[in-house]
């Protein structure tokens, strides 16, 4: 509610600030434009008085925005009319280029042109303009035409371009803010979605500890041999799951703070894809599903960690069969390529949408589900699998429609 009523508050001010620099654009321009016919009505009393004509005071019309033209009795001199145009425009501070010409209305052709420059600064904005119009009416005429007009009134619009550029440096700042604002809301919701599954993730085993060892404390348990094991035993597995959950915490501290380190050697690609599927076998047939392995690459040596290599092929299976809605078919294979191989791994889960494959790399990301926890894990696994293969120099490309399953591509360089 709040960004949408900032966004609110800064398009009323744009558009208001766009509102009064048209109208004092506009008012820039009357203005201009008046002073521009008073100093043509003085050129023209001035040539009357030179030529001695006691006529009325000739026709003055605005055909364009920059162009005018004035009616008179008979042909100019020149340079006659440069020098009073010049000394007019200069006592009403119109100190802009222009352009006058001198038309005859006897072979309807312009008699004499040329550019006046008294501002240097517009001088490239008059290199490209269109022809002024010609003006129907018959008779003499000479006309000015301002090329730079539009540049000339925005550059004396001095306060309200400077207000402008204020206005813009806010709304750059505004954009950058909502930005940070929605990004920390962002993460907030990641953090609280990864306490949740924290929670949950440790309730079970703490929970399991617990109860084990209370009926551990109970003075008939003593005599009773297997039911002492059967205690002991769950007591045992629930404190390595305990400090596996911890040390999958603590190994992804370390690799944010870029503390890990690859102990390279010579691997057989296929055996450590092998030896992880035999391990993987037994949870996937619980699930009642598959998996099938179409190891093609000819040359499957390459130089890598093998514990980090186990966990990345570990983690995409575990994944593979935690995000299935069906009896889960899992494919593993690799292909040959450039200076390396490419390893892929397809299931047949439930997909991602666009705006998920976005995000599903990021550390601690998990589609938000509230306090349901029905997939269990802190959004860390694919982020160390992303981190891990950049280590080893190679990439990792996800294919995925929902409901269509997912394909993870990975690369990693023979050296």
């Amino acid at each position: 509610m709040v960004i949408l009523l900032a966004t609110i508050s800064i398009l009323g001010i744009i558009v208001t600030q766009l509102f009064w620099i048209n109208k004092a654009f506009d008012l820039k321009e009357k203005e201009f434009n008046e002073r521009v016919n008073s100093a043509l009505r003085s050129v023209t009393k001035q040539i009357q008085t030179v030529y001695k004509d006691s006529s009325e005071t000739p026709t003055i019309k605005q055909l364009t925005s920059n162009y005018f033209v004035v009616s008179m009795n008979d042909t100019l001199h020149p340079y006659l009319l440069e020098s009073f145009l010049i000394n007019e425009f200069e006592k009403r501070d119109i100190d802009v280029n222009f352009e006058y010409m001198i038309y005859d209305c006897y072979n309807d052709s312009m008699v004499y042109g040329n550019l006046v420059q008294l501002n240097e600064e517009t001088k490239a904005i008059e290199e490209n303009h269109d022809e002024p119009p010609r003006w129907q009416e018959d008779g003499h005429y000479f006309g000015v035409y301002f090329p730079a007009k539009q540049a000339y009134i925005v550059n004396r619009m001095g306060i309200w371009v400077f207000s402008s550029v204020i206005l813009l440096f806010v709304i750059i700042f505004f954009g950058y803010t909502m930005t940070i604002i929605l990004k920390q809301k962002k993460l907030s919701e990641i953090k609280n979605d990864f306490i949740n599954n924290m929670t949950h993730e440790f309730r079970t085993p703490i929970s399991t500890i617990s109860v084990s060892s209370e009926m551990l404390m109970k003075d008939d348990i003593g005599v009773q041999t297997e039911r002492r094991q059967m205690y002991s035993k769950m007591i045992h597995d629930e404190s390595i799951r305990l400090k596996t959950l911890v040390e999958k915490v603590l190994q992804m501290a370390d690799i944010n703070s870029n503390n890990v380190k690859l102990n390279r050697e010579s691997l057989d690609l296929h055996e450590v894809i092998g030896k992880t599927v035999d391990n993987m076998k037994l949870m996937i047939t619980e699930k009642g599903g598959d998996i099938k392995t179409n190891l093609e690459a000819s040359s499957k040596t390459i130089f890598g960690d093998k514990v980090h290599l186990t966990n990345i092929i570990y983690n995409l299976l575990d994944n593979a069969i935690k995000y299935s809605d069906k009896k889960p078919e899992i494919e593993i294979s690799t292909k040959d390529a450039e200076s390396g191989v490419i390893l892929s791994i397809k299931d047949n889960g439930i997909g991602m949408n666009k705006d998920v494959q976005k995000h599903i790399f990021s550390k601690f990301y998990r589609v938000p589900t509230g306090n349901i926890h029905n997939v269990k894990g802190f959004g860390l696994g694919l982020y160390y699998v992303k981190t891990m293969i950049s280590a080893h120099k190679g990439n990792i490309k996800l294919t995925s429609e929902p409901g269509l399953g997912s394909q993870f591509d990975i690369y990693l360089p023979r050296k």
